[in-house]
């Protein structure tokens, strides 16, 4: 389903070919957020594994695997949701419990709204579950204006079956960063003018790296392993500790471009290499490409799924070029 561009009073996403830029001398601004450990401090996940499923000890024991590459990303979730046995209703009463929004995402909401800013949520999550967390905390007409990229799932109405359908065909599951490149490519298309939008990502751990390298301009929250590993390989982000703060900076950058682009062309801070990895972004591209530009930023950009790809004999070649289990996410 494409992801949307204006925000509509309607969750549902009909008439991405109608969309027009506000004004021809205004950028079209378009923001993409994780979820987990960024609206909401907590994972909204390991709340129910916790709680009505496998536990910590062992949801601990599978991140590993997860970090390690003994498991692929996709197999270790499927075993989590799995071992869930709670109906939804009984589950979302310890997430209302234990979940805490970030205190000023609200606020920043309602700015995206009066901004003419589309926000959408890119999870590796469940749909149905990021729904109603966002009906139940913003109220559903302002989470209505939200659209969110994840996955969806079959829960069985008494709680016995908790099983992800998941957006891509991948280990990961969801490819976050093709989600990105749609929505720009959608983007692009739309503006009638021949202006370029800008992509806002907000993040905070290491496995939002796939589609912040789709991104114009990187948030990642402070003291996380987003920003460290942002810091250790001189990858340019913006830090912020709460939404607040990435409005005053979205202030700063629309008019920054204003001045400089007058919102035409590309944007003041656009991001030529998000077309250069989509060039080389193919397996078959990578051996080559490594041998051009073999820094660890580089590597876990052009091919960021190599980090949690599964210990198998078929990628013997890209393990040699990136070490699986060396980045966290």
């Amino acid at each position: 389903m494409p992801i949307a561009l204006t925000p509509r009073p309607v969750p549902e996403i009909k008439h991405l070919g109608d969309v027009k830029t506000r004004s021809a001398n205004k950028r079209k601004i378009i923001c993409f957020s994780d979820f987990d450990g960024t609206i909401f401090m907590q994972d909204t996940g390991h709340v129910l594994f916790d709680n009505h499923g496998c536990g910590s000890k062992r949801r601990e024991i599978l991140d590993e695997q997860i970090k390690t590459g003994d498991r692929s990303f996709r197999d270790v979730s499927e075993e989590m949701w799995g071992s869930l046995n709670v109906p939804f209703e009984d589950g979302f009463e310890v997430m209302e419990k234990t979940l805490e929004i970030d205190p000023d995402f609200q606020s920043f909401h309602q700015y995206c709204i009066a901004n003419n800013i589309p926000f959408n949520v890119i999870s590796a999550g469940l749909k149905p579950i990021l729904r109603r967390v966002l009906d139940t905390f913003l109220g559903e007409e302002a989470s209505s204006h939200i659209d969110i990229v994840a996955n969806d799932a079959n829960i069985s109405a008494d709680g016995s079956e908790w099983k992800p359908i998941w957006r891509h065909d991948t280990e990961l599951g969801h490819d976050k960063a093709l989600s990105v490149q749609e929505a720009r490519k959608e983007a692009e298309l739309a503006c009638d003018d021949g202006s370029i939008p800008l992509i806002v990502f907000i993040g905070d751990g290491v496995s939002d790296l796939p589609a912040a390298r789709e991104a114009d301009v990187l948030f990642a929250r402070r003291g996380l392993r987003l920003e460290e590993y942002c810091t250790e390989h001189k990858i340019p982000y913006i830090p912020f500790d709460t939404f607040a703060d990435i409005q005053r900076e979205i202030e700063k950058i629309k008019e920054e471009d204003d001045k400089k682009t007058a919102g035409k062309g590309l944007p003041a801070r656009f991001n030529p290499r998000a077309n250069l990895w989509r060039r080389v972004s193919s397996k078959n591209a990578v051996p080559r490409y490594v041998v051009m530009s073999p820094t660890k930023e580089e590597k876990m950009f052009l091919w960021p799924e190599a980090f949690t790809e599964l210990k198998t004999p078929s990628v013997e070649t890209i393990e040699e070029a990136f070490p699986v289990g060396t980045v966290q996410g």
